[in-house]
């Protein structure tokens, strides 16, 4: 390097500007670094927990030379006098005096096994972080199950992201200390780079940003290594200050929860009326107010996507979305073009995030609920949907439970974790976009066509039968041995299956053509466009399951082990 490059370096000005820099509250700030392999330089960071009555001693200088960020705790137990009684200290030294605790913990075991790092149980606990082992990271997951990387571990750095960090001081009404060390080497003499050998400097502090900073640096001639002739140091502490305990968002110290105000009617102008979903205020409003709990919100049904391209997350059910075991509410999604729900239901179930996400597919009321929808919340009264997907989803499970009782194997294979969202986001799409139809097409025919168990078919056929069925493909198989078994109305369903299959390979498994455009006009994709086109498709479909579940409960597939007696 050059003389001007390394007078640089060893400035240590690049060094306090980064340590010292400006953090964001979602940034991830390193709590542990181990460098000692770089040939110009080597540091350290090591971070910890210290109780306020230690901040102001830091800042003074008082500990610069001691490690009270302790990463290496070793519980004993020992006497703090001569005659004084044997006392246990968990972090391995006296609590009374320090008070500090490791945020992060240097697992190490002689050489015997292999070190490895740690974070502090109470914090994993608190956050209640999920430990991703494959990418040793521990991931957040909130109350609307949004998925965010909290901590980052790494063989030889920690990052911990500072919103957590400083909601977990506040709970523990601590700073965090994050003691740094940075040493910086030089081939060239003090005299070369032009910097006088003065000796050891005060110590100096600073406010920053959430926090505190102090550090003490020095330049001197290297004398303990023979390639380098001179070296700076760098050594100090930046304290970071807690949250206000309301920021915290732990139990009865956090904030009152956040409400979104929805369109509940239109006045005599033509103006949008809104309240807010607060079931607290809902529930003590006077008979004479506008809005009550029972109020219908309207949603155009875009509203649904998101939850339906998330399958993995969600699910769209009769009546009701859920997010895994998070939360759950009663939805009515029995029309074509809306969704409703009551405006009680948005606050006491949705995480505030989720209502903004309704908030913005909001639309003023129009007619009112669904007639199933009402039958069951209002009269109380049993009512089966009269929406194809949603009877397509409960058609499919009885015959999966038909195929249980009858066959003991199932006639279409179950879904594998590779195709399992395929079921869940199977819908009627909102809009006429061709992407959507392709994509709901292909869901469809892996559900019904390529799932078809033909080893299983097969066993249903005598062994002569058999030879017959060899190069058919599983479509022709299932026409077949229902045949054999004298099934009857067989034909229009597996002409169903066929254009289905057509649809798929000359559609969104290949460049569309002519071959394409006679079997959409089949399914009268021009005529009704791609969202009622597919409508009437799974129309189809839900007959074709409904129909295979009555021969399947007929008996007229054999007996259980499926057989030929």
């Amino acid at each position: 390097m050059s003389i001007d490059a390394d007078r640089e370096r060893l400035s240590q000005a690049h060094n306090l500007e980064w340590i010292g820099r400006k953090l964001k509250a979602t940034e991830m700030v390193t709590v542990y670094r181990w460098n000692s392999e770089n040939v110009r330089g080597d540091y350290f960071i090591l971070g910890g927990l210290i109780p306020p009555k230690l901040v102001e001693a830091i800042l003074s200088g008082e500990h610069i030379s001691s490690v009270i960020e302790n990463v290496w705790p070793e519980p004993t137990a020992y006497r703090l006098e001569r005659e004084s009684p044997v006392k246990y200290f968990r972090w391995g030294v006296d609590e009374d005096m320090y008070g500090s605790e490791p945020l992060v913990i240097c697992r190490q075991f002689s050489k015997m096994k292999e070190d490895y790092l740690e974070i502090s149980e109470e914090f994993r606990l608190l956050h209640n972080l999920y430990h991703d082992k494959e990418t040793n990271t521990y991931i957040k997951i909130d109350d609307a199950g949004n998925e965010t990387t909290v901590v980052i571990v790494k063989p030889d750095k920690v990052q911990i992201r500072l919103q957590e960090i400083r909601q977990f001081l506040a709970i523990k009404e601590m700073y965090l200390s994050i003691l740094f060390e940075f040493n910086e080497y030089s081939r060239y003499s003090l005299e070369e780079l032009g910097l006088s050998d003065d000796g050891p400097r005060d110590i100096k502090r600073e406010s920053k940003h959430n926090g505190f900073m102090c550090w003490k640096y020095n330049h001197y001639s290297d004398t303990l290594h023979q390639e380098f002739q001179s070296a700076s140091w760098l050594r100090g502490r930046r304290l970071i200050k807690p949250l206000p305990k309301s920021k915290s968002g732990l139990g009865d110290f956090a904030e009152e929860p956040k409400y979104v105000e929805f369109i509940v009617d239109v006045d005599d102008n033509g103006d949008e009326v809104y309240y807010t979903c607060n079931p607290y205020k809902l529930s003590h409003l006077p008979e004479e107010n506008a809005a009550g709990k029972l109020t219908l919100v309207h949603f155009d049904k875009q509203v649904l996507d998101k939850y339906y391209n998330e399958p993995s997350k969600y699910t769209v059910e009769d009546s009701m979305l859920r997010c895994a075991s998070l939360w759950s509410m009663k939805i009515d999604n029995h029309t074509p073009d809306k969704v409703c729900v009551f405006l009680d239901e948005l606050g006491i179930s949705l995480p505030h995030a989720e209502q903004e996400h309704w908030r913005a597919h909001n639309i003023p009321p129009e007619e009112g609920m669904s007639e199933t929808f009402g039958r069951r919340m209002v009269k109380g009264e049993w009512a089966s949907s009269d929406q194809p997907d949603i009877l397509f989803k409960q058609s499919y499970e009885q015959l999966q439970k038909a195929c249980d009782e009858h066959l003991a194997w199932q006639l279409l294979k179950p879904l594998g974790t590779g195709d399992a969202y395929r079921l869940k986001r199977l819908r009627i799409p909102v809009s006429d976009e061709q992407c959507d139809f392709d994509d709901l097409v292909q869901d469809l025919q892996t559900i019904l066509i390529e799932s078809i168990d033909v080893k299983g078919l097969k066993r249903l056929l005598p062994e002569a039968e058999r030879v017959n069925l060899k190069g058919k493909r599983s479509i022709e198989v299932l026409g077949e041995v229902l045949s054999f078994h004298s099934v009857e109305d067989v034909d229009h369903r597996i002409s169903f299956l066929q254009k289905l299959q057509t649809l798929r390979s000359k559609g969104s498994g290949h460049r569309k053509g002519s071959d394409y455009q006679k079997i959409a006009n089949y399914f009268g994709v021009d005529s009704l466009g791609q969202r009622e086109a597919f409508a009437e498709i799974l129309k189809q479909a839900l007959d074709t399951i409904e129909f295979l579940t009555s021969v399947v409960r007929s008996g007229k597939l054999s007996n259980k082990n499926g057989k030929i007696e």
